[in-house]
This record gives structure tokens, sequence and C-alpha cells, in this order.
């Protein structure tokens, strides 16, 4: 199986810029596709961002495109998560996910078939 832990989620200004990590595990040779996803309260859980494992090809939301950037670093084992010019709205859990395929579309929350237990990430203005 694979293990998937995040961290780096704290409380940021309005305008400032976060770091999250995500720390992969197991059996990381079946791995096709690692996910970024936040849920924010009352929401329902989005895609933020996706990296192919072996390809680095990466894929984001609209909302989050020219602020964030999803990269790996294999030899760690970590897939990292830069976060740019932040605001109110990027307030939420956000969760990494772990897919042995992507053929349903990386920002499918169902595609996924592992998951860490999430890190928060707090705006204030």
């Amino acid at each position: 199986q694979v293990q998937l832990v995040e961290s780096g989620g704290q409380l940021v200004q309005a305008g400032g810029s976060l770091r999250l990590s995500c720390t992969v595990s197991g059996r990381t040779s079946i791995i096709e596709v690692v996910g970024w996803f936040r849920q924010a309260p009352g929401k329902e859980r989005e895609f933020v961002a996706g990296i192919g494992w072996r390809t680095g090809l990466t894929e984001y939301a609209d909302s989050v495109v020219g602020r964030f950037s999803i990269s790996r670093e294999q030899a760690w084992s970590t897939v990292s998560l830069q976060m740019n010019s932040l605001n109110l709205e990027d307030t939420a859990v956000y969760y990494c996910s772990g897919a042995v395929s992507g053929t349903v579309g990386w920002s499918r929350s169902y595609g996924y078939n592992w998951w860490g237990k999430g890190t928060q990430v707090t705006i204030s203005s």
C-alpha cells in the first residue's frame, strides 16, 4: 500500500506564501499521479493540482493557476505545493492523494486510491 503524510499548513496573512509537503511512502512504484485537494468548511472537496509521479507533468485548477506550483522530488518521495498570493478563499484543509491510474481525470477525487489526513491552511485578512 501507499501512505501519504501532509505537512506545512499554518496561519498566513493574505498575500503571503506557504509551502506544503507530502511525504509518500510504501509501494511508490505503483503510483501514477499525486494530487492535492482542499476542502473548506461547508464545501465539497476540490482539486487543486496534480503531478505525474514519473512524468512530472502537471495540472492545475483554474483558481490557482499562476499562484500555485506543484513539484516532486522522487529521491525524497516528496511532492510539494508552493502557494503564493494567498487569499481568504484558499483557507481549507489540504489533502495529498495518490492514484494508480490517471485515466478518470486528475481532478476527480474518486480516481485516487490513497489519501493523507490533511493539513490546515488558514488565511487571515
